[in-house]
């Protein structure tokens, strides 16, 4: 290969990098801008719970109400506070850096801000979270693949169903595991092992909340999980439901394999399928 040639595919490369460093941009402005759209309704509930109970309040005098009042309003205080915080955090511009992170409070956070959709569609929310370590990752990055896996979920269940989600450690990997599985309509097997690829996508536009339709979120997803030395698995069967297993590193084992001599060996996970469908691991 001429000198030439090596320049040629060294600026094409960069190239590559830099629109992938926009879309990636691009793809956080897109998320932010949906959760503005939720949180503002959730925030107009607030803020009449809140004026509510204020002239609920000044209208009586006894103090067991008034007390009650003041419950009322601290709790829809505090709850607007916590949705405030979660937006400012994915809204700051953070560094690409990773740090040991609760990724148990992450979840939470992020179902927080998702919590009025959820209710709208009639979709249950099952937690069984098992006590974990410290996750070594970038926490604005890691909720962007969250938010965009549970909307997802919920909307392959357009008529509610139950979104289940699971946290546990699998101390033979170090690992931490992370399943979000749907109870909706499930992925027909030709078209699962494509659902990684960039701009593929199988709807046709957003739905009635506005979201879903770019074919980015999956592949945006996949090299998240790969840039923190995770892995991403999906399984799925037609009418019974999706579920995706993304496992990441725990603090100490990122903290070995950053001290470790590089290798390329993998080592394969067997995991429970659904009836009649095979995994798809990336």
């Amino acid at each position: 290969m001429s000198h030439n040639q090596q320049t040629d595919i060294a600026k094409l490369q960069q190239q590559v990098q830099q629109l992938k460093e926009q879309l990636a941009k691009a793809q956080r402005l897109t998320a932010l801008g949906e959760l503005v759209s939720t949180t503002t309704h959730e925030f107009n509930n607030v803020l009449m719970t809140i004026i509510n109970y204020a002239k609920m309040g000044m209208r009586h005098k006894d103090t067991v109400t008034r007390d009650k009042a003041f419950e009322k309003i601290l709790a829809a205080s505090t709850r607007a506070a916590k949705i405030t915080n979660s937006v400012l955090g994915m809204a700051r511009s953070r560094s690409t850096g990773q740090e040991p992170t609760n990724i148990a409070q992450l979840i939470e956070d992020t179902l927080l801000l998702l919590e009025r959709e959820l209710n709208k569609y009639r979709i249950a929310v099952d937690k069984h979270f098992q006590p974990v370590p410290e996750a070594f990752l970038n926490a604005n990055q890691f909720q962007q693949v969250l938010l965009n896996m549970i909307i997802n979920a919920r909307q392959a269940m357009p008529g509610g169903g139950r979104l289940i989600i699971k946290l546990s450690h699998d101390p033979k990997e170090d690992m931490i595991d992370v399943v979000i599985r749907d109870t909706g309509c499930g992925i027909p097997p030709e078209v699962l092992p494509r659902i990684f690829d960039p701009f593929f996508t199988t709807k046709d536009g957003p739905d009635a909340s506005g979201k879903g339709g770019t074919g980015l979120g999956l592949s945006m997803c996949r090299e998240v999980i790969e840039a923190h030395h995770g892995r991403i698995r999906v399984e799925s069967t037609v009418g019974k439901g999706t579920a995706f297993t993304l496992k990441l590193p725990t603090v100490t084992k990122a903290t070995q394999k950053a001290t470790a001599p590089t290798t390329t060996a993998t080592t394969a996970v067997p995991v429970q399928c659904f009836p009649g469908q095979q995994p798809i691991e990336t």
